[in-house]
């Protein structure tokens, strides 16, 4: 979920710190590490003890009763018991015994942070909190696998209403949790809205309820899915072009993405890092219809650290050369994103709102409408600080809410995420990447084999 640059000092689009109540390479079912496999079946070795020590002995003799010869027992292998389903509907927990989720690639630290990767101490801060990582592997994991299939089933001529309820409901059947009980969603599921971006949409568009849209074959389309367990949530993009002529522009920002993945670690100035991708970005260009055009890093757009239960926290990492000296640290979490364009590189708030969250810190106000405060009261039991939108009020049977949540928005409760747009006629592209600044490596938690 993008984060916007603050400009003319206003506060970044963020959504902070912690909710009241509060995983390069994927490795697919057929081929899933687990812990403690399936054993040798005990039970049929005990039944054919038993048959040989209450066998007869040879009629006529005091010989001693001759030994069954037993065949050795096949093992079952580890870890292929259950494939996923299609769509996608087998828990990642089943699939992955134990909590033996697949790590993200991880990356040694190098030059001065070397020495991190071999330290007891370091070691030993990485192993405190061992739930962290299970829980964001188990995160991870789920982000893999329903965006590899929604990538082999998004096709042309599909509603968009139609393609984020087949993510969404991937996304909760794989964690176990589907939203519709009291606090549920606050466990396991959607970290944010499914973002389903047309086009010079850059960010923060889904489809609200009666949305007739359908995405066409010539349509650049971003896919910006969020996925947490327990509140550690991964974020990760893609674009998908139906049109080959489109494959600059996706290359572009896929690279630069790759290059902020690369430059990010310990001590890493994020003003530095957005130079890096800038030079990436813009050293290519894409031809459309004739007409020639640089790719652009969208400058108000930015990259930004997650917290629990917190799609966007205090630091943000520029995609073009900036003079922010901030270091990342260990223990950060960074959401790396780029964002290419052929348009102005620069986006507005424009059109109808369906991302909203509530603010943490917000004020206490007196709120007079009664829909107001049923909303509020619904917002806190169901979503916390997690980022929502129209249709998840909608599957919980809220109704004429409106009114109330563009109270709650105005009394400063609730934050409001208009869609992010480019000038029309541009095409816009994205792509995505979940980081662990962890003590002994840097883990890109997200890395899959598709990008």
């Amino acid at each position: 979920m993008a984060a916007q640059a603050p400009t003319d000092g206003l506060a970044k689009l963020s959504v902070k710190e912690e909710a009241a109540n509060g995983k390069a390479a994927t490795a697919s079912a057929a081929n899933g590490a687990t812990n403690g496999g399936a054993a040798a079946d005990h039970e049929d070795d005990d039944s054919e003890d038993e048959a040989e020590n209450n066998a007869p002995e040879a009629a006529g003799t005091g010989a001693a009763k001759k030994k069954k010869k037993r065949k050795p027992k096949k093992k079952k292998k580890a870890g292929a018991a259950t494939q996923q389903s299609d769509p996608p509907r087998v828990l990642i927990s089943q699939l992955f015994p134990n909590d033996s989720y697949p790590k993200g690639e991880e990356v040694e630290y190098v030059d001065e942070n070397r020495y991190r990767t071999t330290s007891e101490e370091k070691r030993h801060l990485d192993n405190l909190n061992p739930q962290f990582l299970v829980d964001y592997r188990h995160g991870a994991e789920t982000h893999r696998q329903v965006r590899q299939w929604a990538q082999k089933n998004i096709k042309p001529g599909q509603t968009l209403t139609e393609i984020a309820n087949g993510i969404e409901d991937s996304v909760r059947a794989l964690v176990g949790h589907d939203g519709l009980s009291e606090g549920d969603a606050l466990v396991a599921g959607m970290g944010f809205p499914t973002g389903l971006n047309l086009n010079h949409i850059a960010a923060h568009y889904s489809p609200n309820a009666g949305n007739k849209m359908v995405l066409a074959q010539d349509d650049v389309m971003k896919v910006d899915i969020g996925v947490h367990v327990n509140g550690r949530i991964v974020d990760s993009a893609f674009t998908m072009a139906f049109n080959p002529k489109y494959q600059n522009l996706l290359d572009a920002v896929k690279a630069a993405t790759n290059t902020g993945v690369k430059e990010a670690g310990i001590d890493a100035r994020l003003g530095e890092i957005g130079e890096a991708i800038q030079e990436t970005m813009e050293s290519y260009e894409i031809e459309l219809n004739g007409e020639t055009f640089p790719i652009k890093s969208i400058r108000n757009l930015n990259g930004h650290t997650i917290e629990h239960y917190s799609i966007h926290g205090k630091k943000s990492v520029p995609i073009v050369k900036s003079n922010d000296q901030t270091k990342m640290e260990e223990g950060d979490i960074f959401a790396i994103e780029t964002f290419g364009s052929t348009g102005n590189g620069y986006v507005r708030d424009e059109g109808e709102v369906s991302h909203y969250a509530k603010i943490k810190d917000a004020p206490k106000v007196d709120l007079r409408l009664s829909s107001a405060k049923n909303i509020l009261n619904v917002i806190n039991k169901n979503f916390g600080t997690l980022p929502f939108c129209r249709r998840y009020l909608d599957r919980l049977g809220q109704d004429k809410y409106l009114l109330g949540l563009n109270n709650l928005v105005n009394s400063g409760i609730v934050e409001a995420y208009p869609p992010l747009v480019d000038k029309k006629g541009s095409y816009t592209a994205q792509f995505e990447h979940t980081i662990l600044i962890r003590p002994t490596v840097k883990e890109v938690i997200s890395r899959g084999d598709d990008y």
